[in-house]
């Protein structure tokens, strides 16, 4: 099955933006949404792509202002503008009914479309992917930190991609509006209580060595949406679906009752 390879996929115009979809795997199975994490692309869940192609219509989405996605005219993002995004696109792709993967900020736009537009999705499986994000968490002061020449320094491929997919690239201000996102306590931002009206199916799945998303988050979060398992995968990170490829398949295929 083919991967991701930013070429043969489309864009939408959204409120002044292009956001890239791309599409793969078998056109008749059930819609897997793919939504990648901060300063990702859709490409980040090629390791995985030729098992999940085997049993879905896997679409992936690069996020506003990663990839080859533009930012649009404001230059802002937030988990909100990120969500309405994915709902003009599941508009227009006339998905009635489909689920979500979403790896950290990923998943936080899928907690909320769940809290908001529940009826249509049928599973979500999250990775690494905060549902609040308390004005007391530790990883608000690593994330306070992150700047466009500390990401380059520390992720070089990942600078690299974005020059070379985006074409408005300008990464320093891609940072900063990541960073403005990752912090936002208000509405815009993160579920927070709402995700106790998700009423879909819901895997929430961490790496055991992740040092952004608690186990006790996780815990939490589980307590609070009725229809939830975990998974806390061990010698995994925050990438943990591809620190532990086998394990996470195993469960995702578990979890959606599918072969191989």
């Amino acid at each position: 099955m083919r991967i991701f390879d930013h070429q043969s996929g489309s864009f939408f115009e959204i409120d002044g933006a292009r956001i890239y979809c791309e599409e793969t795997g078998d056109k008749t199975g059930h819609p897997l949404l793919l939504l990648h994490g901060g300063f990702g692309n859709v490409q980040d869940f090629n390791n995985i792509i030729p098992r999940l192609s085997r049993n879905f219509r896997v679409i992936g989405i690069d996020s506003r202002g990663h990839g080859k996605s533009t930012i649009g005219p404001t230059g802002l993002l937030t988990y909100e503008r990120i969500e309405k995004d994915l709902e003009h696109i599941i508009k227009h792709l006339q998905l009635d009914n489909f689920s979500i993967m979403g790896f950290s900020d990923g998943g936080i736009v899928a907690y909320r479309l769940a809290s908001h537009s529940p009826s249509k999705i049928q599973k979500i499986v999250t990775i690494g992917s905060h549902w609040e994000m308390k004005q007391d968490d530790p990883t608000r002061e690593i994330l306070a930190k992150v700047t466009g020449e500390s990401w380059r320094k520390k992720f070089p491929a990942s600078f690299d991609d974005y020059q070379r997919l985006n074409s408005d690239a300008n990464f320093d201000r891609l940072a900063r509006s990541i960073v403005d996102m990752w912090l936002d306590c208000d509405d815009s931002g993160y579920p927070n209580n709402r995700v106790a009206s998700i009423s879909c199916e819901l895997l929430i799945v961490r790496g055991d060595d992740d040092h952004l998303l608690s186990r006790e988050t996780v815990v939490e979060l589980a307590r609070r949406v009725k229809n939830s398992r975990v998974l806390n995968i061990p010698f995994a990170g925050h990438v943990a679906f591809d620190d532990q490829p086998d394990i996470f398949m195993l469960s995702f295929n578990r979890f959606f009752r599918t072969a191989g």
